[in-house]
């Protein structure tokens, strides 16, 4: 039991007090005197209750309000929002006192946050996607209660230690998934990198660590070469008459991570580690020319690689950033980022939309997040009732870059990369989008499917002849554009309602199945339909038929319809298991997965995820994805596995592997290196002679001098295969060995 002081505590919540009150610096004093009325009544409210931690729990609506007022940049409505915001939700005071107190605005946004909590921030359950939904509904009505909720997060992924694992894993997860991409696309530069981070030490603490530790370790190193590297700099801005501010920027540890990932490289292969930041203190109307002004003089003393400059001064971001970015390569030979802003566009770069809103009168402000937010409302409002298709819409619409393009009328439009013509047409108006046949892209014909170019102007081709099709959702990426097309030909569909229902009651009769809602839900799982109108106008095309029925019926009135799947689905999964190296695997069982709470994971049935395909050894979670079996289990790291535990969350499990006995699981291994006389058989040797490995297929291509291929391997877990990669490192020309998932 956590051993207490309440004269030490109530000196640390003054303490912790007054440098919220600091952080905010109130604009006068009336302001003052709200948010201390605030700060008593979240006091009394909370007066007995305690954090996970033990900590008085005051500490935490403190530590929100003062992340929104110092890294968000919100005022005094944000404040006392911020430190009211678990009162209405935890305690005897309701929305009505709220009001009776602050007044309107303060008690709209608290309701709004006391309806987030409660569908974010429960126990039992994790975010749902149809809840998310109502989480985007609330940037419609006031952003600040979004931005309070971010900060709320943000004190929570650092204060996580205190919870228990599979809860940290739930909420890092949830965090990676939908509230960094939400920071992100609010322009929360610097609230986006953490959660990322903090999210990632929970997610991947093995490789967060490790990570840390080689940061450390080359540090001394990196500030020595950035003192000589930005030196010349300084003496030519000062030499020029401007005021400028440079820093160094390290890269995110998640970041650094991806890198790492997406080239396949070792952390001491990752270069761009660092980018050196230059802020300029200048007036708004000229901040334009002299950050072109700062380029020109960096350029005269290092050589920029011209392909990654990065002009988001003429065109900022749809999140309101701005700045100029370019490559430039030291006197050592290492590439350098450089990022040239002025002092506004520093501030809205780490504090997002609370800055722009500041800003916005007067610069004549970009609208641009304005319009964001207004199609994000848009999105929410649309007739599409499928939620998890528009979950994963939004969430991927946070991340993506973007391109501009023109309209024949010479208007600027802004469109997510790999956007296409349908995109452009449908973000136009959703008319011309049903009837586009094609375009003229700088007045050259190309189809639907064409994918848009930056700078590229589009003209939209019709026909009144024209309509939506199935293959459509494979031609577009924008929201808009989707929840269109899906508007359209669900609308289509539904006109074969009361024919395909007929044809299949009158199936399911003909077999004896009764034609109730459990046996529907079971046969549209069985034929991988996703609702009721899809059945039914499959019945009514003939899509399926009479033996789909059939086969259903049979399999449904011998064993049962668990059995039936459990049977199918152990049969399927089967096939990726090979007998063990010194055996022939016959009378071994598939390897027992139990769950670390009541139950077994076996009596259940499992399936091995193949987007990430987990073997022992590996960290991983078990999530049922629907309400039906069995269990997936992904890798903890699985970009799959954390959107399931994020949109799943009331359904996910920790689990680990027992049980293994010989069995082998196959695994994929990616090589690169300098081709050479016999690199094939030195790379088999080592795989069947020395580690007595079966290999399923190898597939190695020679280009130019460089070898690259994949061997498929069957492995007994992961540190068989952690092993194999060391020893296929040591062979002379290889230069980097990776799993390949």
């Amino acid at each position: 039991m956590v051993q207490t002081d309440p004269a030490n505590e109530k000196k640390e919540i003054r303490r912790r007090y007054r440098i919220l009150l600091k952080t905010w610096k109130a604009k006068s004093e009336e302001d003052k005197k709200l948010v201390d009325r605030a700060f008593d009544l979240a006091v009394k409210a909370h007066r007995d209750m305690r954090r996970e931690s033990g900590e008085p729990y005051i500490y935490h609506p403190i530590s929100v309000a003062t992340i929104a007022a110092g890294e968000i940049g919100l005022g005094t409505t944000s404040v006392i929002c911020s430190l009211l915001h678990d009162v209405v939700e935890d305690t005897e005071f309701t929305l009505e006192d709220i009001r009776m107190m602050f007044g309107e605005k303060v008690a709209s946004i608290i309701d709004g946050l006391t309806k987030i909590k409660g569908i974010f921030d429960q126990h039992t359950t994790s975010v749902q996607a149809e809840n998310f939904k109502k989480i985007l509904l609330t940037l419609s009505d006031d952003v600040r209660v979004i931005l309070i909720k971010l900060a709320d997060r943000l004190h929570n992924m650092r204060t996580l230690d205190a919870v228990s694992p599979e809860k940290q894993l739930k909420i890092a997860s949830e965090t990676i998934y939908l509230y960094a991409p939400l920071a992100h696309r609010l322009g929360l530069h610097a609230i986006k990198s953490e959660l990322q981070d903090l999210a990632f030490k929970y997610t991947e603490p093995v490789v967060y660590a490790n990570i840390s530790k080689k940061l450390r370790a080359s540090e001394k190193g990196r500030t020595q070469f950035i003192n000589s590297f930005t030196e010349p700099v300084e003496k030519s801005l000062e030499a020029h008459n401007i005021k400028a501010t440079i820093t160094p920027r390290e890269k995110s540890l998640y970041s650094i991570w991806q890198k790492m990932q997406k080239k396949q490289v070792p952390f001491e292969e990752i270069y761009d580690i660092f980018a050196v930041r230059i802020v300029i203190d200048t007036d708004p109307e000229s901040e334009k020319s002299d950050c072109w002004k700062v380029y020109s003089i960096i350029t005269d003393i290092y050589r920029p690689n011209h392909d990654r400059l990065r002009d988001w001064i003429s065109i900022p971001k749809a999140n309101g950033y701005e700045a100029l970015h370019t490559t430039v390569m030291s006197h050592t030979g290492q590439w350098v980022e450089i990022q040239i802003r002025s002092v506004r566009m520093e501030e809205i770069a780490e504090k997002g939309y609370a800055a722009h809103w500041k800003y916005k009168e007067s610069m004549k402000a970009n609208n641009r997040l304005d319009n964001w937010l207004d199609r994000i409302k848009e999105m929410i409002e649309s007739p599409d009732a499928d939620a998890l298709s528009f979950i994963d819409d939004v969430k991927g619409y946070f991340f993506l870059d973007e391109i501009t393009v023109f309209t024949p009328q010479g208007e600027l439009r802004t469109l997510p990369a790999n956007s296409t013509v349908l995109d452009f047409a449908y973000a136009i108006h959703s008319e011309i989008g049903h009837t586009c046949i094609g375009a003229k892209v700088d007045k050259k014909l190309v189809p639907i499917n064409y994918a848009l170019k930056n700078g590229e102007q589009i003209e939209v081709l019709t026909s009144r002849k024209q309509v939506p099709k199935d293959e459509w959702l494979n031609y577009v990426v924008t929201t808009r554009a989707k929840t269109n097309i899906k508007l359209v030909i669900r609308n289509e569909k539904k006109k074969h309602f009361k024919q395909g229902k007929e044809k299949l009651e009158k199936w399911f009769a003909q077999f004896n199945v009764e034609f109730t809602h459990d046996n529907i839900r079971k046969f549209i799982k069985s034929n991988n339909f996703t609702s009721l109108i899809d059945l039914y106008h499959a019945s009514a095309t003939d899509t399926i038929g009479f033996k789909d029925v059939k086969l259903f019926a049979a399999s449904n009135t011998k064993s049962g319809w668990l059995t039936y799947v459990t049977r199918s689905h152990k049969k399927e999964r089967q096939k990726e298991i090979s007998p063990g190296a010194n055996g022939s695997g016959n009378g071994h069982e598939l390897p027992r997965l139990e769950k670390e709470v009541e139950g077994n994971v076996n009596r259940l049935g499992y399936e091995i995820s193949k987007c990430c395909n987990p073997i022992p050894g590996d960290e991983i979670i078990g999530v049922i994805a629907a309400n039906h079996l069995p269990i997936q289990i992904h890798r903890t790291k699985c970009p799959k596995g954390i959107e399931l535990v994020s949109s799943f969350g009331n359904r996910f499990v920790k689990i680990h592997w027992t049980n293994k006995g010989s069995i082998s699981f196959l695994t994929g291994i990616k090589i690169t290196g300098i081709d050479k006389v016999g690199l094939i058989n030195d790379i088999t040797k080592i795989i069947s002679a020395e580690l007595n490995l079966n290999i399923k297929s190898f597939h190695l291509e020679a280009r130019n001098g460089l070898t690259e291929g994949e061997v498929m391997v069957y492995v007994q877990d992961s540190n068989n295969l952690n092993n194999l990669i060391s020893n296929l490192k040591k062979i002379e020309g290889i230069k980097n060995v990776n799993r390949g998932d």
